[in-house]
């Protein structure tokens, strides 16, 4: 059989990359290669549309295993196995409690408690976990940091008095000063002392870590990837500095850290990241013990907030469902899917029901709990893999010559790099250069928010005051939904009629991009056929109640009809040509103001139309 193989291979003749790249430049009809083929990415790299075995084979790493240092694929050598984790908020323990109970009977395997500060007590966990069996599952906790170590204290006591094997017991405090610090400008040092008591506490317990690392904040917040890695290593590696200066062995330092890691949207991109994390933090952790085990990077994912959207909210369950195959195929130790609908309510059980079903699908429909690292040597993500490390590890670099993270978080360069790229992306978004589906790309024409607003984020404070600059986080849509909340609230709803007329081609093609452009702002559009004439046009538009008529045709024609059906209209509703015509002049100095197109700034605009409108 063997030697049929090697016989089926020698007649075929591989092909050179020069061939390649012929056949390429071939196919592309004399396109830009370098424009429509190479990936420019966020991250400060490009990626071409191609990759070979001898572009692979001179990486380090390609060759490394699953389960042996340093862990670029993943943890496990068995198999892909994760934890489904739902995330409960306690106001209640008892109503948690039943919760809780509920969820593990549909598929949840690690539960994650938000508690009340004031509400940390014996009996209160004692509500809380009632009828849990402590070692069987994953159980997380959040509450304020100046809480954590009482809590810490609390759950020992509490598993020993079930008789727990310590050995067992898995989970996590969100034990994270530095996230207060940064996403409240809170200098929350003071606090960062407890955490060798933390640490101690639960030294017999080896799967369960108190430290967190919370830099899904930073993705929430708009952080491109390499800005989550690089981060995110700087962030543990401040931890681990800090542990180990304080008395606390390297060992036990290290596997106390437990990270929890937003994944965006970018889908090779983060399956690259979260290979890339594992590789660099076992480096990190190597510098501080020869402990192989120790530098296992645990991470849970989160999938972003940043790209929900309140209208076409179901298109969230896409959004989060690439995000979860990412986070799968990357080799975490636990997912958490955000609700469709968190962006604008506290999630319904529905909501619920379908973020824990998104997991279980790949589970047992897809099988990617059984296969570990399946990106593994392809040479595209082993590509991406080692070109997001390189640019991480520049920004880890960056970080330590400030003098490591606290120092960055107290100067406020972190916070400022990742509100600049918020900003970033947001003057993308508005320009469309960053498509965010059913908001300013093929919006919903006949959707309305039916009541829905935008709920706000937010987290407790512990009193530490500060001039500490914060992180703004602000979720991609925000602008274009309070646009189009705005235009909703409106006496009327405008309505934006295309005259279409002249080539067919073009005058259908603008009339689709109009229609998109202008519902964004959640004006009713509508769509014409053609007219013979442009007054026949302006009259049907008339006759619709149109607040905005867009003339769609092509470059050349529209010297011939624009200036006519302008005039025609006479100031009796908004005039806009859909396009840059090279006679643009020639139609402004006619005194015609409006026009859109691909390089149109889509939410100035659309604020420009409702105010001249009177919304």
């Amino acid at each position: 059989m063997a030697d049929s193989k090697e016989k089926l291979f020698s007649d075929f003749t591989a092909p050179t990359r020069q061939e390649w790249r012929d056949k390429i430049e071939v196919d592309l009809k004399g396109a830009d290669y370098q424009k429509k083929m190479v990936w420019r990415t966020n991250e400060g790299f490009s990626m071409e549309p191609f990759y070979r075995k001898e572009d692979v084979d001179k990486l380090p790493l390609v060759n490394a295993l699953p389960g042996e240092f340093p862990y670029v694929r993943g943890n496990k050598a068995a198999d892909n196995e994760w934890h489904v984790r739902q995330d409960i908020k306690c106001e209640c323990p008892k109503e948690a409690n039943a919760k809780a109970l509920d969820i593990l009977n549909k598929g949840v395997t690690s539960l994650g408690f938000c508690i009340p500060s004031e509400k940390v007590s014996a009996e209160y966990i004692e509500q809380l976990l009632e009828g849990i069996y402590v070692d069987c599952i994953e159980l997380n906790f959040c509450t304020c940091q100046c809480k954590a170590l009482e809590l810490a204290q609390i759950l020992v006591a509490y598993f020993q008095k079930k008789g727990a094997d310590a050995e067992k017991v898995e989970g996590s405090i969100s034990f994270d000063p530095l996230e207060k610090m940064l996403m409240k400008g809170k200098d929350t040092t003071e606090v960062l002392k407890n955490a060798k008591a933390l640490v101690e506490t639960f030294a017999a317990y080896p799967k369960f870590r108190p430290i967190a690392v919370n830099a899904y904040k930073l993705t929430n917040a708009g952080a491109y990837s390499y800005q989550d890695l690089g981060y995110a290593l700087a962030w543990g590696n401040e931890y681990l500095a800090e542990l180990t200066e304080a008395g606390v062995a390297p060992e036990l330092a290290a596997q106390s850290i437990k990270f929890n890691l937003g994944i965006n949207g970018v889908y090779f991109m983060e399956i690259a990241k979260l290979r890339a994390a594992r590789m660099l933090w076992a480096q990190i952790v190597s510098q501080y013990t020869s402990c192989k085990e120790s530098a296992k990077m645990h991470v849970c994912a989160f999938t972003t907030t940043y790209n929900q959207t309140l209208f076409d909210s179901y298109v969230n369950m896409l959004r989060s469902q690439t995000e979860t195959m990412s986070a799968a195929l990357g080799g975490v130790d636990s997912i958490v899917v955000t609700p469709f609908d968190e962006p604008y309510e506290v999630p319904t059980e529905f909501a619920e029901r379908i973020a824990r079903n998104q997991q279980l699908l790949l589970k047992d429909e897809c099988h990617f709990d059984r296969m570990v690292d399946v990106a593994g040597g392809s040479y595209f993500i082993e590509e991406l893999t080692s070109a997001l490390a390189g640019q991480a590890w520049k920004l880890f670099l960056a970080v330590e010559e400030e003098g490591g993270f606290l120092a960055a978080a107290k100067a406020g360069s972190v916070q400022n790099t990742i509100n600049e790229t918020n900003k970033t992306r947001h003057a993308n978004a508005d320009k469309r250069k960053e498509f965010l589906l059913g908001t300013n790309q093929f919006p919903n024409f006949t959707e309305k928010s039916e009541g829905k607003e935008p709920v706000e984020a937010c987290c407790q404070t512990c009193g530490c005051e500060s001039a500490i600059p914060a992180i703004k986080t602000s979720r991609l849509a925000s602008d274009f939904e309070a646009l189009r909340l705005g235009t909703e609230k409106a006496a009327k709803v405008p309505v934006a009629f295309m005259l279409t007329i002249g080539n067919l081609a073009m005058r259908q093609a603008r009339a689709q991009f109009s229609c998109n452009f202008l519902a964004a702002a959640g004006y009713q559009v509508i769509d014409n056929l053609g007219f013979k004439t442009v007054e026949e046009g302006v009259d049907a538009a008339l006759a619709a109640g149109a607040d905005i008529v867009v003339i769609c045709s092509s470059d050349d024609e529209y010297a011939e009809y624009a200036i006519p059906a302008f005039k025609y209209l006479n100031g009796r509703a908004l005039y806009v040509v859909a396009g840059a015509p090279a006679c643009t002049e020639d139609l402004k100095a006619a005194g015609i103001e409006n026009f859109i197109h691909v390089r149109s700034n889509q939410l100035e605009t659309l604020k420009e139309y409702n105010a001249k409108l009177g919304i």
